[in-house]
């Protein structure tokens, strides 16, 4: 029974890696997007005079976000005191407008409750073949660039996060039921828009991905999102008054 269990939970974890991997701005046989930037080697909480992500919205404390999917509202708690530059990086693109009408590419519920995932820009364009959905990234109107934000994990106990790298030990953020997390490939700094909401506690990914946020009301409805499903609107309904946008354009509130 333990190793059928074993088995089970390495087939999921490879499951969301393959499905990561297909983000193309880091692949490296796409040759038509920019690459991502260097890895940064700081493994603590940069100081303000040498931050390499001091150009990355940051939330300081807590905001509301509230999606509609099929009109039905989903409520997110975003988690700025734990996870400043993950959660800041969804707050600006929440208010930027980026999310609306994007699409759940992928929902994994077999044979085990797993991820929903969404957030790729690319999938508003009807045109996009649904094949190339999910290796889309958020291209700042600023730079013309794709725009990624590095690994952001704290671990339990510690006074802030680390970057770059997985952790061996407990984070903060858990991957219970509801958890809200950033989806990148193999690169560490590769996360940018896309995200996935878990069906299930899944403590194996704990370390390896960003949690950034939970679920605190509307759980049913993610439950019911199927693939193709489309995320209709999202708004930052709290909060936002914590948001900093680094050293780029602030965005404008969407209605």
């Amino acid at each position: 029974m333990q190793t059928q269990t074993h088995m089970l939970r390495r087939w999921l974890m490879s499951c969301l890696v393959v499905g990561a991997l297909l983000l193309g701005s880091c692949s490296p046989d796409q040759t038509t997007t920019a690459p991502a930037p260097e890895s940064p080697q700081a493994t603590e909480a940069p100081t303000s005079t040498t931050d390499p992500f001091a150009d990355l919205p940051r939330l300081d404390g807590e905001a509301t976000v509230a999606l509609v999917v099929d009109g039905s509202p989903i409520t997110i708690r975003v988690d700025g005191a734990n996870a400043p530059i993950t959660a800041g990086n969804f707050v600006d693109l929440v208010q930027r407008g980026v999310y609306d009408g994007t699409i759940f590419h992928r929902v994994v519920r077999e044979p085990e409750p797993f991820v929903v995932q969404g957030g790729d820009p690319q999938s508003t364009d009807p045109n996009v073949p649904t094949e190339r959905l999910g290796t889309g990234s958020f291209v700042d109107p600023t730079t013309g660039n794709p725009r990624y934000i590095p690994l952001e994990i704290k671990p339990q106990g510690a006074t802030a996060p680390e970057y770059s790298r997985t952790l061996d030990q407990a984070p903060q953020l858990r991957h219970t039921r509801g958890a809200v997390a950033m989806a990148r490939s193999g690169m560490p700094d590769s996360a940018s828009a896309q995200f996935y909401i878990t069906l299930a506690d899944l403590s194996f990914l704990d370390g390896s991905y960003a949690v950034f946020g939970y679920v605190t009301d509307g759980m049913e409805v993610v439950d019911q999102i199927q693939q193709g499903d489309r995320l209709e609107s999202a708004r930052v309904v709290a909060g936002a008054e914590n948001l900093t946008t680094g050293g780029g354009t602030p965005p404008s509130p969407t209605n």
